[in-house]
């Protein structure tokens, strides 16, 4: 039974010290997606590049300490692709696919729009390139799982205070609306829910206020699949007994 981790670490040197790789060993996961590794190259240790028993393959942003996603496979992929072929965002390190007979597995950190009106616009030209590449990935007819942090939460329940955030990067309509069409016109499956449709199910928790304490998060990590492999999936986790970043690990277990 293939089992995929999606992690977001808040940069990976930290999320090393919190423990994320001794947790990481006992979880004997298939394929780790991880993203927002804030490192280069230089900064990885050789227990970051490749833990016993996995394989790394990483894809880093230019820019120091910022972004960057990897993907952790106990099996050599038959091809390894980082980027998926926009100059804006392959140089912030967003994107790595491992390809495995007729799977192919993909870390993927979509960009943040809070921090400014300058990053939300860099936000919507991510989605307008980003949903093409997806549908051109659907149409080769492989399984697909899309594994990361999405920064964008679907629907009512994917947040506590969703009435609140209307007007804001992560719950803004357009967003949602873009997460939508990648469900319905191109068919493809929000794995988690599929699984669990119980509320109060997030995956990332602002560091302000008490908002880990009181539960009062957002599920913005995904594990997006085509449908053959969706039909798949059997057991969901949001792993929140340990802290290694301000996200959760997202496990999906799925028949081989």
């Amino acid at each position: 039974m293939p089992k995929i981790i999606a992690a977001n670490l808040n940069g990976i040197r930290s999320a090393t010290k919190k423990g994320f790789f001794l947790w990481m060993a006992k979880q004997d996961a298939d394929f780790v997606c991880v993203q927002e590794l804030k490192a280069q190259e230089p900064d990885m240790s050789a227990e970051m590049l490749a833990p016993d028993g996995y394989h790394g393959y990483f894809h880093y942003a230019e820019k120091k300490g910022y972004s960057g996603t990897g993907i952790y496979s106990k099996r050599k992929p038959d091809a390894v692709v980082t980027g998926f072929g926009n100059p804006e965002f392959d140089a912030e390190g967003r994107y790595v696919q491992c390809d495995y007979d007729n799977l192919s597995v993909i870390s993927v950190y979509c960009p943040s729009g809070s921090s400014s009106d300058e990053r939300q616009l860099a936000k919507f030209r991510f989605m307008e390139v980003f949903l093409p590449h997806l549908a051109v990935l659907k149409s080769r007819g492989r399984e697909v799982v899309i594994c990361g942090d999405w920064n964008i939460a679907h629907k009512e329940i994917d947040l506590k205070n969703w009435k609140g955030n209307l007007k804001n990067s992560g719950f803004l309509p357009e967003e949602r609306a873009w997460l939508s069409r990648i469900f319905d016109e191109l068919g493809l499956v929000d794995v988690f829910r599929q699984v669990d449709s119980r509320p109060e199910q997030y995956t990332w928790w602002s560091n302000r206020g008490q908002a880990w304490a009181n539960n009062v998060g957002w599920r913005i990590d995904y594990q997006i699949a085509t449908p053959g492999l969706a039909a798949k999936a059997r057991a969901v986790e949001i792993y929140k007994a340990e802290r290694f970043s301000d996200h959760a690990p997202l496990t999906i277990e799925y028949d081989a």
